[in-house]
């Protein structure tokens, strides 16, 4: 049954909640701030509470059940996370109260600066970008302000490799720079000679996603990287993808002179529903003075032997690009990913990667006899599959991800990466069983042989959501924000 709006719920007369009586004398509402016809619903509590419950119940969450979306890491967010971040001492605190009242918070910082280092191999880290993105844009600009202090203006191009994620050709534009795409091989990689052909004096740098889109580890990656640097150039690394790499490879120690975090990827904050989220930038030690002002230091050196802890403060680098984000960056985000590496430790941030490679790998391996994988090599973390065969040429990708729906799952990732036609992108994560795994892929294997027998199974899809196959250009087209919730159906 469709949910009703709340105002085909009212009724004349209820009210959900009582102001207390007035201890003060009242005051008269100026005319122009009171609005005579607001046609609130008359409501109890509990009818609004029941409204809102059940429309929430109406979504897939990755609490409610598997959600295999390639590129974005949608693993499970643990709820001691949510507990340390809402501990009154975190949560209460104000960005503007002296250093000496909040050490216990800036110290926390300073260690997630100090364990994104070691696990990026690299010399200096900024927590302040407040998402992917932003630590991508934040990224090319310490490159632009790395060559501006050179001299080196000349250097104003960006290699974009089309297994790239999207945001890193629009980052470079946002930047000043100019983009320049680069192909991949046949096996999914840079391709060396399309590269070659780009390094010359007005390189800036190469913006490389590693693993890439395709989910695949690019096998010349430290050619790449040499090559660009020979020509004078720096290499940005994508880290959106760390999930593959935790305690197997640092970036840093390739030779990546900058690479930016996604916590809610990696280390497990909250993604998606337009709240805050964290984008931390690590660099190579030629960057560390050009680092977005402040970052975390310690002032003054404690005494183990006294039980004196170290005086934690705030510090600009000399040649700073300045502020990317108010204040210091999105603090609760930082608790989240402080506590779940401090759960896992080394080595479990270690079997993080190693499981979610392996649980990757487990359905390729029962999913390759079913869907063309063009790029069919041992995957990282993800990989790609094509939604079409020759012998139903009527059946997309998005006619697989809408059946999905029917059994249960949210679909993978479509028509992205672009250089594979009907793309399925599939990122099952670490923290899926095997029996998941197991009916997911038994769900896709049905769904393939659905597409021969029943096409029009998947034409049709979904079928038992509560809301139907969207008219999607028509919705994007013509914005219908307060009707219910059956008017979008079919």
């Amino acid at each position: 049954m469709l949910e009703p709006l709340l105002c085909d719920l009212s009724v004349p007369g209820r009210v959900g909640f009582r102001f207390p009586e007035p201890d003060v004398p009242l005051a008269e509402i100026p005319e122009n701030l009171v609005r005579q016809n607001l046609p609130l619903p008359e409501l109890y509590e509990v009818d609004v509470v029941r409204h809102f419950t059940r429309l929430s119940q109406l979504n897939h969450s990755i609490d409610t059940g598997f959600y295999p979306l390639g590129s974005c890491t949608m693993k499970y967010n643990p709820k001691l996370n949510e507990e340390t971040a809402r501990l009154p001492g975190f949560a209460h605190l104000h960005p503007m109260q002296p250093i000496e009242t909040v050490q216990g918070s800036l110290a926390l910082m300073y260690e997630l600066q100090e364990w994104l280092k070691e696990i990026g191999g690299f010399a200096g880290v900024t927590l302040q970008p407040a998402a992917g993105a932003q630590g991508e844009l934040t990224g090319i600009l310490l490159i632009r302000a790395y060559f501006e202090a050179r001299g080196e203006t000349q250097r104003v191009k960006i290699l974009v490799p089309d297994s790239a994620h999207g945001t890193n050709p629009a980052t470079s534009a946002m930047s000043g720079m100019h983009v320049i795409e680069l192909k991949s091989d046949d096996r999914g990689n840079v391709d060396l000679q399309a590269l070659k052909a780009e390094c010359d004096e007005t390189l800036a740098g190469l913006m490389l996603t590693n693993p890439n889109t395709l989910g695949l580890f690019d096998e010349n990656v430290e050619e790449v990287i040499r090559m660009v640097h020979e020509a004078g150039g720096l290499v940005y690394g994508d880290g959106a993808n760390m999930n593959a790499l935790l305690g197997i490879v640092r970036p840093g120690d390739l030779g990546f002179d900058v690479l930016h975090y996604n916590l809610h990827k990696t280390f497990s904050t909250p993604h998606g529903g337009g709240g805050p989220g964290s984008g931390p930038v690590g660099v190579a030690a030629h960057l560390v003075d050009f680092l977005p002002a402040p970052v975390v230091t310690i002032l003054e050196a404690g005494d183990e032997g006294m039980e004196l802890p170290p005086l934690y403060g705030l510090e600009s680098p000399p040649k700073s690009i300045g502020r990317v984000k108010s204040f210091h960056g999105h603090f609760g985000m930082m608790v989240r990913a402080y506590t779940y590496m401090r759960v896992y430790g080394k080595e479990g941030l270690r079997k993080v990667s190693e499981y979610a490679v392996l649980n990757a790998n487990y359905l390729l391996a029962r999913l390759r006899a079913h869907y063309h994988v063009p790029y069919d090599r041992v995957c990282m973390h993800e990989f790609v599959a094509e939604g079409r065969w020759p012998d139903a040429p009527d059946i997309h990708a998005l006619d697989i991800s809408k059946r999905l729906m029917d059994y249960g799952f949210h679909p993978p990732t479509n028509y992205f990466p672009l250089i594979v036609h009907e793309s399925l992108m599939i990122e099952p994560t670490e923290t899926e069983s095997k029996q998941v795994l197991d009916e997911f892929a038994e769900a896709m294997i049905k769904i393939a042989s659905e597409a021969h027998s029943e096409p029009e199974l998947l034409k049709n899809a979904p079928q038992i959501t509560p809301v139907g196959r969207l008219d999607e250009v028509k919705a994007a087209k013509e914005l219908v924000l307060c009707c219910a919730v059956g008017a979008y159906n079919r």
